[in-house]
């Protein structure tokens, strides 16, 4: 059996619902009284399963790094109490069996764990002849292979309710985000996958409950399938990532307020519509393949004639001179800075490199 035909519909899983399938609770579970208000309050909101941070992986030691096993049981008691599902990260053997002796229904590999194949194969090892419901979030680094390797192991271990979990990646230079999105990762994830189901977790991306809102309708319209999102019934005394955690309240109006498309239609006007217009997109692609492919003989000259004339191939002026022509006229024909930038990079990128085996006589 392909790893592949191991998905399953969220539909499927505890309190599965229609789109979208979501997740909420707190960031840590900080007391008994804490996780069971929290519970309480968002078991009255559409959420389909209630999270809560056992062990917090945090960056530095003298922060709030969770209650620990102690707290797994006031987890489960929550949700038992408010009728959800509870859902918890696991980042060893040992938490994954703690986790289920305790009653947790969901479980979730974090991003910190993902970027290590040793943790997650400790993981599925723990997971062999259990039949658990397992969330695994992208690795902190923009890794793709990193993060299928993780869906992969887990689903060699014989798991059959896979997700995975997209919040965002770590970056050295400061943004709008706590972590940035890259929206192409999880999407080309679900090339590969299709039917994985896919959840966002806008608080991690975000770090911020401003642009919670915003991310989660981004999600919708991407067709994820859910959200993570966290939650607590008393946000500004929360003793982690206080800045990012919704109320209970707010998640509510979050789910009410979400637009949520249609992935297909019947409507034959539309799909004709549609269709001919995509011909013409497929047109213009093949056109612009064409003119990449005229691109690459004049490089090949150019490599050429440097190589004849012992020139360098990287020319520092002339590559100012693409950036600065090249997005100045895409904005005279209203392409965004960031489109022409992405392009020429990779068209010079592919450019250096015919150059470099012109240079060094490869085919």
């Amino acid at each position: 059996m392909s790893v592949q035909a191991s998905f399953i519909s969220l539909n499927n899983w505890p309190s599965g619902r229609h789109k979208p399938f979501v997740i909420a609770g707190p960031c840590s579970v900080e007391s008994e009284e804490q996780i069971h208000e929290t519970a309480r309050q968002l078991s009255q909101t559409p959420v389909s399963v209630l999270r809560g941070g056992i062990w917090k992986p945090r960056t530095r030691p003298n922060t709030f790094n969770g209650l620990g096993k102690d707290a797994l049981k006031w987890l489960a008691e929550a949700g038992r109490a408010s009728g959800l599902p509870s859902a918890v990260e696991v980042a060893t053997a040992a938490h994954v069996e703690q986790s289920l002796e305790a009653g947790i229904g969901l479980l979730w590999i974090g991003a910190r764990s993902t970027v290590s194949p040793f943790v997650v194969q400790e993981i599925a090892d723990a997971l062999k002849g259990v039949d658990i419901p397992v969330m695994i979030k992208n690795p902190i680094n923009p890794d793709l292979e990193l993060w299928i390797g993780a869906i992969e192991r887990i689903s060699l271990a014989g798991i059959r309710q896979i997700a995975a979990i997209h919040r965002g990646f770590s970056s050295y230079e400061k943004n709008t985000y706590r972590n940035v999105p890259n929206w192409n990762i999880p999407l080309e994830l679900k090339r590969h996958f299709p039917e994985l189901p896919m959840i966002c977790d806008p608080s991690h991306i975000s770090g911020s409950i401003d642009l919670i809102p915003h991310l989660s309708q981004k999600a919708m319209d991407l067709n994820f399938d859910g959200l993570m999102i966290e939650a607590h019934h008393d946000p500004a005394h929360a003793l982690s990532d206080k800045d990012q955690q919704l109320t209970p309240a707010a998640v509510g109006e979050l789910i009410a307020q979400l637009v949520i498309r249609n992935l297909s239609t019947d409507d034959a006007d539309f799909l004709d519509k549609l269709k001919n217009l995509r011909k013409d997109i497929d047109k213009i692609d093949y056109d612009i393949l064409e003119l990449l492919a005229s691109r690459s003989r004049l490089v090949q000259e150019i490599g050429l004639y440097k190589k004849e004339n012992n020139i360098t191939i990287f020319q520092p002026e002339r590559w100012a001179e693409i950036v600065q022509t090249r997005s100045r006229y895409g904005a005279e024909i209203h392409i965004s800075e960031e489109m022409i930038l992405d392009l020429v990079r990779i068209i010079h990128r592919e450019s250096i490199a015919v150059q470099t085996r012109i240079m060094n006589d490869e085919k």
